[in-house]
């Protein structure tokens, strides 16, 4: 392992071994103090996460996107506090820091038995919405893990989710795709957060007036194994709870190919994660390259 990896491997040991044990005041001003610093530095990560709300927000000022992105940060670092912190809450805590609209939607895809795909974009703490999923409804469900590096920190993550009642399948390898559409089928309920494609072979869609690549697994899946496909979208507001909804199901088309209707799909979710991302973009975690035009060297962007 290099050092840059022990160093980051580390840090995050030092974020789970101490931050867990900050009173939630304490937890809440030292994120907000690491967000404003690392935003005053305005490193990579940030001037991307202002690059993107320049699409989410178009015609805004280079003030409100500065303002946009030093919200951004703070609600990031709400993420990784909150994250930091979710082993040592209690289940009262985690029941009564959640609300989410419409849940009739899940309840009612569960109750059919054949399965539930619910679909998140980077917002707000899609780790909270799990923890509270299967402490507050009492309903396991299994998701999928980029493998990070070193493996060290892929173990971290792996455990701590394991720990919040999560089966954690790593993304690469092959299997995942298998393994989840066995759970669908037994009539389980499968996360996925589904708005940036790790496999370069994703879905082009329309987001926000240009093309974005999200991952086809959801559409396939739903298309695969008859499981209700359902987005998501969560979103901070000046209180400790985190809200979110479930939007209306994404159906599979009557009739065209499975690579035509995984397009159809796919967009579908891709319109439903606009919406909530339009709505509060300041809790859209994306502080990488997700547009076309972006991820195309050429474009001379950063």
């Amino acid at each position: 392992m290099s050092t840059q990896d022990r160093l980051t491997d580390a840090l995050y040991g030092l974020g789970w071994s101490t931050v867990r044990k900050l009173p939630e005041p304490v937890a809440v001003r030292l994120g907000r103090t690491i967000a404003d610093l690392a935003w005053k530095q305005r490193g990579k990560g940030v001037q991307r996460l202002e690059s993107n709300y320049a699409r989410v927000v178009p015609g805004a000022s280079p003030e409100r996107l500065a303002e946009l992105s030093r919200a951004g940060m703070r609600s990031y670092l709400r993420y990784w506090m909150e994250s930091f912190r979710l082993p040592a809450w209690s289940p009262e805590r985690i029941k009564a820091g959640v609300d989410v609209k419409d849940l009739h939607y899940l309840h009612e895809g569960m109750a059919a038995g054949k399965g539930v795909i619910l679909a998140l974009p980077h917002l707000a703490n899609w780790d909270l919405a799990g923890a509270w999923a299967t402490t507050k409804l009492g309903i396991p469900f299994t998701t999928v893990a980029e493998r990070l590096k070193p493996e060290t920190l892929y173990d971290r993550f792996v455990a701590y989710r394991e720990g919040l009642g999560m089966e954690v399948l790593p993304h690469s390898g092959g299997t995942a795709f298998g393994t989840l559409a066995r759970r669908l089928r037994d009539g389980g309920l499968v996360c996925l957060v589904a708005d940036r494609d790790l496999s370069a072979s994703g879905v082009e869609v329309d987001f926000f007036g240009d093309t974005a690549r999200m991952p086809a697994g959801p559409a396939l899946l739903a298309q695969q194994t008859g499981a209700l496909l359902l987005p998501v979208t969560l979103w901070y507001d000046d209180s400790p709870v985190m809200r979110g909804r479930v939007h209306p199901p994404v159906e599979v088309p009557g009739s065209g190919t499975r690579a035509e209707k995984t397009s159809v799909m796919t967009q579908a979710l891709a319109d439903a994660f606009a919406a909530g991302i339009a709505d509060h973009p300041e809790d859209w975690h994306m502080l990488q390259r997700l547009w076309l035009a972006d991820l195309d060297p050429a474009k001379g962007s950063t």
